[in-house]
């Protein structure tokens, strides 16, 4: 049975990309393959970025669960960080950005019924992305992601205004606002608020 849960953030400061530090792990070591395994990511990757990744991948791998993304404003990045652990191809089965609406034709157009008429940057586009990822490749969980990394959109949304949507044995959408206008900054944020949203729809899971 399919839950419903709608959560509304407003990040007033953009999360900041600290230098990634190495870290040492105790106890026994864990192999290459083991999405735990985490020592040394490419400098793009934040650990608030790669932190929610890491979560996702181990969660998903122990319940023998996959995932796909459909995102938008973030320009791959959710992918990216999923992608950045090894052995993901074990969960992670593939990924867009759908960015045009010639994007959203190729690639999501049928997979779902589309709830009415379609616009971008909202929460039910970002939900219809996550439903039509996870129904294209057969997958346990879908992520979408909607917004104005910025400036503001034709429709009005302002930069920072983003829905992060996850679907699958719950659905759940999340609403940021960052009051930023610091495009690359926000589309890190979007990414790491999507995947923190998978994060703990799985660990609240039971």
């Amino acid at each position: 049975r399919r839950s419903r849960r709608t959560d509304r953030v407003a990040h007033r400061n953009a999360i900041a990309q600290p230098p990634l530090k190495s870290r040492r792990q105790g106890g026994a070591a864990r192999p290459a393959d083991d999405p735990g395994h985490c020592t040394t990511l490419a400098p793009m990757f934040s650990d608030a970025l790669s932190e929610p990744a890491r979560r996702v991948g181990v969660l998903l791998r122990e319940r023998g669960e996959t995932v796909a993304v459909a995102e938008g404003s973030a320009g791959g990045l959710i992918s990216a960080a999923l992608l950045s652990l090894p052995g993901a191809s074990a969960y992670y089965q593939g990924g867009v950005v759908v960015y045009t609406p010639a994007a959203y034709k190729a690639w999501m157009a049928g997979a779902v019924e589309a709830p009415g008429r379609l616009r971008g940057a909202t929460e039910t586009f970002a939900l219809h992305l996550a439903q039509s990822a996870a129904a294209k490749l057969g997958t346990t969980w879908g992520i979408g992601e909607a917004g104005a990394a910025g400036p503001s959109n034709p429709y009005g949304d302002p930069a920072g205004h983003c829905w992060v949507a996850v679907a699958g044995p719950t659905d759940v959408t999340r609403h940021l606002l960052t009051g930023d206008e610091d495009r690359p900054r926000n589309m890190v944020t979007f990414a790491i608020a999507a995947l923190e949203l998978l994060a703990t729809t799985l660990e609240t899971r039971t």
